[in-house]
């Protein structure tokens, strides 16, 4: 005892910071351990999963899939042709709703489409037959599609067909309109519904053909990891995405036999749309995270998802059933004179890409996204950096070179999340919130915290239920 009572003390310190500042204060060191209680979660709950002998492999097993997936562009079709649509039917992004819990920029879609698809002459009649039960609503991830923002889909849309070669699986998603007053952001004048419309009759069957003529698929895999080393991060940010599609396609498109005025209107539309790549990116994410489904005892997040009213997410260890909470509204900066007071909470499957783990989380690998979304550069490094502490791996062929080309944070964990209190960052565009504004703005937003609580206890439940 003698050594240790005539020596200086060695103090570590766990907890808040005031004890460790007054004991500073009268000269001792203090050693300080960044340790902090649970987030939020029973601890019943907490203990089960961490227990669960299941736990470690299923969650490898997931990861595994999840890096494995490959995404192959193979085909554009209608959506009639892909989507097992039944009649009068329309798909939307997020968890199920109605049309009475739909928000503005939903209701806006929605009467939208229905008028592009005949099914309503006018706004009034479109909102009747919506009312009325008429006209049947899905969500897009019930149908291997994911769509950005109110994400809704319609028969006589084109999709992107893409396809994982590893593991066979199949994605769409319809073909993105551009920015500003578009339907996926809850307008429907006559500017979307004419561009819907020549989407439908010139870029639709212009691409299929391209597609088709290509001597193989366009390997999007590829494309999302090169975006990350030229300043994009894969969700609001897509030039050099966008760019590099248009590179790819652009031989097989001047090649196809039609009216040259409608090959240049196409290649004009591709190249002045930044986002036109983003809707290749989300079905490519989806493959990889389906290919992770249904793993018992994996705790991994394979689906973030907003319809404008609720935020959903899905894991593998639970398949398809639904965590769902209220949307929180994106704080960043807006278009014009918008503000806050305009902006609807958050909409779009394109969080896909943050469950992939890029967009929100590969923010370090696009230092310029604060410009759009709001925020600092430092900020965008933070990020990333926190990210890594709720995820189970790192995407080796997605890589930041401003981290020493370290892989991005990949695999949600519920438990970790769970654990650490902190909750994935997202990065998104901000639909108005009365129908038929269109966009207002971009910004940051987080899930709300009750999805990952009402995860961690299903999935305690089932490994309970697993003995």
């Amino acid at each position: 005892m003698n050594p240790l009572l005539s020596a200086a003390p060695a103090i570590v310190a766990a907890g808040v910071e005031v004890f460790s500042a007054a004991v500073r204060a009268q000269g001792a060191s203090v050693t300080d351990v960044d340790w902090r209680p649970p987030g939020f979660g029973a601890a019943a709950d907490l203990a089960q999963l961490a227990l669960d002998r299941r736990r470690a492999a299923a969650n490898r097993t997931a990861v595994e899939r999840l890096l494995a997936a490959g995404s192959h562009l193979v085909d554009v079709r209608p959506a009639r042709e892909v989507l097992d649509l039944g009649d009068r039917m329309l798909l939307h992004s997020g968890p199920p709703l109605t049309w009475e819990t739909a928000s503005g920029p939903m209701r806006g879609a929605l009467i939208g489409a229905c008028l592009f698809e005949g099914w309503a002459s006018s706004v009034e009649d479109a909102e009747r037959v919506l009312a009325a039960g008429e006209i049947t609503l899905d969500s897009c991830h019930h149908h291997r599609a994911v769509g950005p923002m109110a994400g809704v889909t319609s028969p006589s849309m084109w999709m992107w067909c893409l396809t994982d070669p590893v593991h066979g699986g199949q994605a769409f998603c319809n073909l993105n309109e551009g920015l500003g007053k578009v339907l996926r952001m809850g307008a429907f004048n006559d500017e979307v519904l004419t561009r819907l419309a020549w989407m439908r009759d010139v870029l639709g069957p212009l691409l299929q053909q391209a597609v088709r003529s290509r001597p193989e698929p366009l390997d999007v895999k590829a494309v999302l990891a090169q975006m990350l080393q030229m300043g994009d991060e894969g969700h609001n940010r897509n030039r050099a995405g966008s760019l590099m599609t248009l590179r790819e396609l652009s031989p097989a498109i001047v090649a196809v036999d039609a009216p040259s005025a409608d090959i240049a209107a196409a290649l004009a539309f591709i190249g002045g749309n930044e986002h036109f790549f983003l809707n290749l990116g989300m079905p490519s994410a989806k493959l990889a995270l389906d290919a992770a489904r249904d793993v018992p005892g994996s705790t991994m997040v394979t689906v973030m998802s907003r319809n404008g009213t609720e935020f959903g997410i899905q894991t593998a260890g639970t398949g398809d059933r639904w965590f769902t909470g209220p949307a929180n509204t994106p704080v960043g900066l807006f278009l014009g004179d918008y503000g806050p007071d305009d902006a609807n909470p958050d909409i779009g499957d394109s969080a896909i890409m943050e469950t992939y783990g890029i967009g929100g989380f590969a923010m370090a690998a696009a230092p310029a996204i604060v410009r759009f979304v709001g925020g600092t550069v430092p900020d965008a490094l933070a990020t990333t950096e926190r990210m890594y502490q709720l995820t189970l791996a790192e995407n080796p062929a997605m890589q930041i070179p401003i981290l020493g080309f370290r892989g991005s944070p990949t695999g949600i964990d519920v438990l970790q999340v769970a654990r650490t209190g902190w909750l994935p960052q997202i990065n998104t565009g901000m639909a108005g919130r009365v129908a038929g504004t269109g966009q207002v703005g971009a910004g940051l937003v987080q899930p709300p915290q009750q999805c990952f609580e009402q995860a961690l206890t299903a999935l305690a439940e089932e490994s309970r239920a697993a003995g």
